[in-house]
């Protein structure tokens, strides 16, 4: 018998400020992996549609929303539109094409002929799994941030890894290198460990479920020489005494998930911790910072921390 689809619906939320787009974009990715922005020039307001599954999870959505709303301090109106299943992932598939990004990585959705790649790192990823597909600004920053390192990390943590693309990026680009990626999102984490499968990491890349820096894994695995943090504006800052005492001297933070407006509050917070800023890449209105550690430094309240080794 054939199984038909689900019925669809489409979330919206429009007419939202700037400040607003990080943590209502947050709370849509919670409840569905295919999330689209959209920018009013003529009013200076942000649009954000999302896909899924009609009515489901229902009380995640309401929290999400209201998380949202408390963190921004705008309170948003969200509209609900059925939308047609037959043909949906067609056009997802449609609307997901392989991408090159930067100098070094490629993006190859799983319905791309997976020939040999000449030049580039290539990284595949399922279009019907779209959540971190790379065609984010910030995921872009962060593989472009990447691929400019001067030195190569060995120890790799990413904290809210999504789907797990930077740390797949940062596996591929150093053949020497382990990581470890964390989500607080079961759903998530299932989807990076289907394409730590796809990519064939699975012996030098681990996904966990962790609550920012809160695992015994991340304890025993730090310090860190690279740590990505691809999250929000506030997180980020709320969580950069953890991401310095977790980084090695002389290690690599790239951070991402913030406006180009938050760089300073965001960047105060980590020098608070030890870190100084080596590059900022714009991708407006996004922005990504890459920080240092000096060499020497421990972070106050910080327990020293000795290198150990991932039971892969």
């Amino acid at each position: 018998m054939k199984r038909h689809p689900a019925a669809l619906e489409t979330l919206v939320l429009d007419q939202l400020p700037e400040a607003a787009v990080p943590s209502y974009e947050a709370a849509l990715l919670a409840v569905s992996a295919t999330v689209a922005l959209f920018r009013d020039e003529a009013t200076d307001t942000w649009r954000i549609e999302a896909v899924r599954e009609a009515l489901a999870d229902q009380d995640c959505l309401r929290a999400a929303l209201a998380l949202a709303a408390g963190l921004s301090g705008h309170e948003a109106v969200l509209e609900r539109a059925p939308t047609e299943a037959e043909g949906w992932l067609a056009r997802t598939i449609e609307a997901f094409p392989e991408q090159a990004i930067g100098q070094r990585f490629l993006i190859r959705p799983t319905h791309v002929p997976q020939g040999v790649v000449y030049g580039r790192i290539p990284l595949v990823l399922d279009a019907g799994l779209a959540f971190g597909s790379g065609e984010h600004a910030s995921t872009q920053g962060c593989l472009m941030a990447l691929e400019g390192l001067a030195r190569a990390p060995r120890n790799v943590l990413d904290v809210g890894s999504g789907s797990g693309i930077l740390a797949m990026g940062a596996s591929k680009m150093f053949p020497s290198a382990r990581a470890l990626a964390t989500d607080i999102e079961p759903w998530s984490v299932r989807v990076a460990e289907e394409n730590v499968v796809m990519n064939r990491l699975r012996r030098r890349m681990r996904v966990i479920l962790a609550d920012g820096y809160r695992h015994a894994a991340i304890t025993k695995g730090a310090p860190f020489d690279l740590i990505f943090a691809n999250i929000l504006a506030r997180p980020l800052c709320a969580m950069a005494g953890d991401l310095g005492a977790h980084l090695a001297p002389g290690g690599r933070a790239i951070l991402a998930g913030l406006l180009g407006t938050q760089a300073r509050m965001v960047l105060a917070a980590h020098r608070r911790a030890g870190l100084v800023l080596e590059r900022r890449i714009d991708l407006k209105p996004w922005c990504t910072l890459v920080l240092r550690k000096a060499s020497g430094i421990l972070c106050q309240g910080a327990a020293p921390l000795t290198r150990g080794v991932y039971p892969f």
